[in-house]
């Protein structure tokens, strides 16, 4: 097993890694396909991280502490590209913060209470199935019943134009509902109880800290459908907020031995380059086009960690191997839709310029 973040340095990153070449070029290849999905969605592939951790045999905590840290570091890149957008209400990102940070601390003991009996590989994973599988069945659903109108708008981030963006029903009903002070105005002129955010930032942190993800696939729908923020603002403050839930959830694990360099580096390094190239990719591509492979990646991601699971309790490698592949394998699937409309929607536009020059 690798060597704990703090354990010590050795002198070079394969030794760091404590595996072969290629073994590191999966983990950077890996961090490249998810730092991509991260920069685009603003969520999306970290969640992979440490299922596939489990299933290579790391420890759950060392699973899930590594996580946390690869997380902080892609959202600290993704979060830049938003900022120029315009797409971060910090008011709400810190509401969102203060609820998160007990959140984080409440999983992560939870974690290392259920790995000292023993069942913490076990049930995490369960939790990763049916997360994956429900939100995943969502997403899908909405996209193929989609008009292709509801597509995120990448480049909104003015106050006039997010004000045009429908609140979900359910997040007016709650809204309208939950009316205890004290009330804080939002970008998009959305008007909520500091509660409300502050109960959606535990839960997701709770989660955050049990399962090493930074949450966004279960915090942005939720500032979207529970607390009624424009899609933009969503996506852009979730990956601020995911900085500083990355960060403290990083700094708790690596104090009790949980967080492993040499998993972190290579995936940081890949991601470095992934989230940048799909920051920039939201401004040419309808996100509307590409969330039914969104979905579908979240629908394989759950059968391969349930297939993986099984794997691991029957003690069957070639299940486990499996479960591995579907993880890396839906992940990269979606990267490559993403890259392919991206080209298409380019080669599109160079047209259309070269036609009217002509």
């Amino acid at each position: 097993m690798p060597d704990s973040l703090l354990g010590g340095l050795p002198g070079d990153l394969t030794g760091v890694l404590g595996g072969s070449p290629e073994t590191l070029a999966l983990f950077v290849g890996f961090g490249l396909v998810v730092g991509l999905l991260f920069g685009f969605f603003g969520m999306g592939g970290s969640f992979l991280v440490t299922p596939a951790l489990l299933m290579m045999g790391h420890p759950a905590s060392v699973a899930v502490g590594s996580g946390m840290a690869f997380v902080f570091g892609t959202a600290a890149i993704a979060t830049l590209k938003h900022h120029d957008l315009g797409q971060v209400d910090y008011k709400l990102g810190a509401i969102m913060i203060a609820g998160t940070t007990v959140g984080i601390e409440v999983g992560r003991a939870s974690v290392f209470h259920l790995e000292s009996l023993g069942l913490a590989g076990g049930i995490i994973s369960a939790v990763y199935v049916v997360l994956l599988g429900g939100i995943g069945l969502v997403i899908t659903r909405d996209a193929l019943s989609s008009d292709g109108s509801g597509g995120i708008d990448h480049d909104a981030g003015d106050d006039e134009e997010l004000s045009g963006y429908e609140i979900p029903e359910i997040a007016t009903r709650i809204q309208e509902t939950v009316r205890i002070p004290p009330m804080v105005t939002l970008r998009g002129d959305v008007r909520v109880s500091v509660w409300v955010i502050t109960a959606v930032a535990f839960s997701t942190g709770v989660l955050s800290g049990f399962l090493g993800v930074g949450g966004g696939f279960i915090r942005m729908p939720a500032m979207i459908y529970a607390i009624g923020v424009p899609t933009p603002v969503a996506v852009g403050t979730d990956l601020f907020e995911i900085v500083f839930s990355g960060g403290i959830g990083s700094y708790l694990y690596g104090q009790s031995g949980g967080v492993d360099l040499g998993i972190v580096a290579p995936l940081l390094f890949g991601s470095a380059l992934g989230a940048r190239v799909g920051s920039a990719a939201t401004a040419v591509v309808d996100g509307d086009e590409i969330k039914v492979y969104f979905g579908g990646m979240l629908l394989a991601g759950s059968v391969a960690v349930g297939i993986g699971e099984v794997g691991s309790y029957l003690g069957n490698e070639l299940l486990e191997t499996l479960g591995l592949f579907l993880v890396v394998g839906s992940a990269v699937a979606v990267a490559g839709a993403i890259v392919f409309t991206t080209l298409r929607a380019l080669r599109s536009t160079a047209g259309r310029v070269a036609a009217t020059t002509d």
